[in-house]
């Protein structure tokens, strides 16, 4: 009887060692704004699980893996997961976890003050990210058409996020739509001008969405109820100590490749969250069809794939409004 009572304790233990052991793999992408999505993984044994994190250097990329089944969770900007959504991707979103995120700079060279002023110049931005939307979006409201033939009234490059501010220094083009940190270390290191923050078309400020795969949010939904917990304490701790959000930033992220005031500035145009709305997912993906961003044959339903039953539990039972 002894015997088989220690035998019981040790299945028990183990059994909740796995139990508290069970992987969460996690799409991310190496931005400022992203930090407090990486830190999940720092806290995540206090809540039960292992993420083991991922980076990508494009949301696209974290939509082709988690179509791929190689992720049950990512951190995108909104447009790649929506994109992702029309091309039959099985995601959902569950949060959003930072806003804003952009900047048009310009080289301090030229002569650009507002978006008229882009007529008859190259600007560069990422192909198919939020960027891009909004750069597209404020374009239309000038009247002004872009592409990268150069016949258009702007010449479009397309570049990656850590490309952009070299093809700037170097004079390859005249102004980018960036992002965070990128865009603070161009005005920081004197070779750009903030010319915008292009929060002004029916996107506002964009939100950085949470996705999962539907598999993972319905078959693993104890799992992911404790990733969900997990991630409103990480933005939370970010938002309440931000010293220990530069910490982290700036040397495990970025390797001390990032200045205190690339940081602050960042934080500042791009501040973590956790809500997002289908209203906003739904404003985002029209705009995106109207400007042919994406170019989605059938623009998905908002109200079909935000699913934000789990954000709103993890907050009541961690008390956040």
């Amino acid at each position: 009887m002894k015997l088989v009572s220690i035998v019981m304790a040790v299945w028990l233990a183990f059994g909740m060692t796995a139990q508290a052991q069970e992987v969460v793999r996690l799409g991310n992408l190496k931005l400022a704004h992203f930090g407090a999505v990486s830190y999940i993984k720092e806290i995540a044994p206090r809540c039960g699980i292992r993420v083991e994190e991922k980076m990508f250097a494009k949301g696209l990329d974290v939509m082709q893996a988690m179509i791929a089944g190689e992720l049950d969770v990512g951190a995108t900007a909104s447009e790649a997961a929506i994109q992702g959504r029309a091309g039959g991707a099985p995601i959902v979103v569950v949060a959003g976890f930072a806003r804003g995120g952009a900047r048009l700079v310009a080289r301090r060279d030229v002569n650009i003050a507002g978006i008229a002023d882009l007529k008859g110049k190259k600007v560069g931005v990422t192909r198919g990210g939020i960027q891009e939307v909004l750069l597209m979006a404020e374009l239309a409201r000038h009247k002004l058409k872009a592409d990268p033939s150069g016949r258009a009234d702007v010449q479009l490059v397309y570049l990656a996020y850590a490309d952009l501010n070299q093809a700037l220094m170097g004079r390859h083009i005249d102004a980018m739509m960036q992002s965070e940190p990128q865009s603070s270390q161009a005005i920081n290191l004197g070779f750009g001008v903030e010319v915008m923050k292009p929060y002004g078309t029916p996107i506002g400020e964009p939100v950085r969405t949470m996705v999962m795969t539907e598999r993972f949010y319905r078959e693993r939904k104890p799992v992911a109820e404790k990733f969900m917990r997990c991630f409103v304490q990480a933005t939370r701790t970010f938002i309440e100590s931000p010293a220990l959000a530069e910490q982290y930033v700036r040397q495990q992220m970025f390797k001390g490749q990032i200045t205190v005031a690339d940081f602050r500035d960042a934080v500042k145009n791009s501040p973590y969250s956790y809500d997002i709305t289908p209203a906003h997912i739904q404003v985002t993906t029209d705009v995106m069809a109207q400007t042919g961003v994406g170019r989605m044959a059938r623009p998905p339903l908002a109200r079909d794939w935000v699913r934000t039953d789990l954000l709103a539990a993890a907050k009541r039972s961690l008390q956040i409004q």
